[in-house]
């Protein structure tokens, strides 16, 4: 049984319903950046403080990537799906119900540790069902998830928090994790893999012994995934505070930039494709996601309108990567190992997103945007040197 077991229009369904719960878990994932503003303003909470309770649902995420990683190995992704996406559910609608910032954050803690489960099942449920040559697009179209995520809670949340309160701007994510966890109970279909008892040994093995691949790449992905997650979570506050912009224009602008970046993974996607290749095209983007935020710190630092222009450029550049490091990882790991391989891959993106909320926040409160644009153009420059070369047919498991 392989990827020819199921139709063109069923497989493409699967891509769909990947797409739309790892879209909703990110919504309550990245949600909480977007409360930034109403805590500061309804709240007094500072901007470093704010940025740690915006971080609590990466910080529940690095928590359990890997052991749900280890779940979709063993019991399939229908499963994990659904569970998973149900508990975030769950707790999102706990943190919307308790008036404690400290319980608020708990709650998010606990929603990211129920919210890891969609990225390493839905990872696998496309590398499962695809061949290949369509894998780089596909995966491309899934990773869309977290820009169009992003981009719904931006429209959505801001608005929420600034009219009615941060309460009721938490069951938004709430209520789209029960419609994901409905899709996922009565539409995935687990891909195929062989028994163990009749897989060959390269499949079995440890895909991190005696070869540094997979390191270099995780490596990589953490240095790219700094800007990334800087660009989400201060966005809209600088924006705001620093640009004079109101909730609902910069919440659709950064909207509008994650669609565009969406679009940008598409396209990366297809590159690779294209090219053979996952790893060149990921040099590339490093390279141009260094300039870019660069760019930025000097433009906002002269106050020029055009950095928000790099803004958008720098929201579309800074995702671009996500998907091909996923898929390279999927491919070299193996169907015994992708599981355990991707969530090791999210646990060391999101702990650095996580970790770096609340630096970034202390920095930006101490010296300004501008340093803290300049400092994140260091990151994928250090990334571009680390990027290794493709594997041989030999390693590569899948």
């Amino acid at each position: 049984m392989g990827t020819a077991s199921i139709g063109t229009a069923r497989r493409w369904s699967m891509l769909v319903i990947a797409l739309t719960a790892t879209t909703c878990a990110n919504v309550f994932i990245n949600g909480a950046a977007f409360l930034i503003p109403t805590l500061r303003s309804e709240h007094g909470v500072d901007l470093a403080a704010a940025g740690l309770l915006a971080a609590m649902p990466s910080f529940g995420l690095v928590l359990t990537l890997i052991a749900w990683g280890w779940l979709v190995d063993r019991v399939g992704e229908r499963i994990v799906l659904t569970v998973g996406s149900a508990l975030t559910a769950a707790f999102a609608f706990g943190a919307a119900s308790v008036d404690s910032l400290f319980a608020v954050g708990a709650f998010l803690l606990l929603g990211g540790m129920a919210a890891a489960s969609s990225n390493s099942a839905s990872g696998r449920v496309v590398v499962g069902w695809f061949p290949p040559e369509q894998r780089g697009l596909a995966m491309g179209i899934r990773q869309t998830a977290t820009p169009l995520g992003v981009g719904l809670g931006a429209l959505v949340i801001p608005r929420l928090a600034e009219s009615h309160g941060v309460a009721t701007a938490l069951v938004f994510p709430a209520a789209v994790c029960v419609l994901s966890a409905v899709i996922c109970a009565i539409g995935v279909l687990d891909p195929p893999r062989p028994h163990r008892a009749d897989a060959p040994p390269q499949h079995l093995a440890n895909p991190y012994r005696g070869s540094s691949m997979l390191w270099r790449i995780h490596a990589v992905s953490v240095l790219l995934v700094v800007p990334q997650g800087f660009i989400w979570t201060f966005t809209l506050v600088w924006l705001m505070t620093e640009r004079g912009w109101s909730a609902a224009s910069a919440g659709t602008l950064v909207t509008v930039a994650q669609v565009l970046g969406a679009g940008g993974r598409i396209a990366a996607g297809r590159w690779s494709d294209v090219v053979g290749s996952r790893l060149r095209p990921i040099r590339s983007i490093a390279a141009a996601a260094a300039v870019t935020m660069a760019l930025l710190a000097v433009t906002d630092a002269l106050d020029s309108p055009i950095a928000v222009a790099l803004m958008i450029v720098a929201s579309v550049v800074t995702v671009s990567d996500n998907g091909l490091a996923f898929t390279a990882i999927a491919e070299i790991a193996g169907p015994f190992w992708s599981g355990r391989a991707l969530g090791t891959q999210n646990t060391s993106q999101h702990l650095a997103t996580a970790v770096g909320a609340p630096l970034f926040g202390t920095l930006i409160a101490a010296a300004g945007f501008p340093v803290a644009f300049a400092v994140c153009a260091l990151f994928p420059l250090a990334a571009i040197p680390l990027v290794p070369a493709d594997p041989s047919p030999a390693e590569e498991s899948n």
